[in-house]
């Protein structure tokens, strides 16, 4: 798998499309970190990880009462042939702040507002809204 970040975010989009509760996928350190991002800023209801010699990262999608997903888009935007950084002053703002943009720093990742209150750039992952 050349992007193992956009299975991941296709995964996800395509579960939410369809009303999955939960959604598995080969784990990474990475995944688990975008996943902590999307527990954390609320457009997922939790995450788990299973060790051993095939790891699985399972996330629990969230919806609201009348079934609509939390998650509206995901869309991958530093990609493998085409790199995206952005520093403090250019940090990305994803619908007028209704959303958020995945940032790799040096400090781990995080959500754009994260990156902007310690004031340091890095990768932009993806977009979500």
């Amino acid at each position: 798998m050349t992007d193992p970040i956009a299975d991941m975010i296709s995964r996800v989009r395509n579960a939410s499309i369809v009303h999955k509760e939960r959604v598995t996928m080969p784990t990474s350190r990475l995944k688990t970190a975008i996943a902590g991002v999307l527990k954390e800023e609320g457009y997922i209801e939790d995450y788990s990880v299973t060790e051993g010699a095939r790891g699985e990262l399972s996330i629990t999608l969230r919806y609201t009462a009348n079934r609509i997903p939390a998650i509206h888009s995901l869309r991958r935007v530093s990609k493998p042939g085409s790199r995206m950084y952005a520093n403090t002053e250019s940090l990305p703002v994803v619908q007028q702040n209704m959303g958020i943009a995945i940032l790799s720093t040096s400090k781990g990742v995080m959500s754009n507002r994260e990156a902007r209150e310690q004031r340091i750039g890095g990768e932009v992952l993806m977009f979500v809204s």
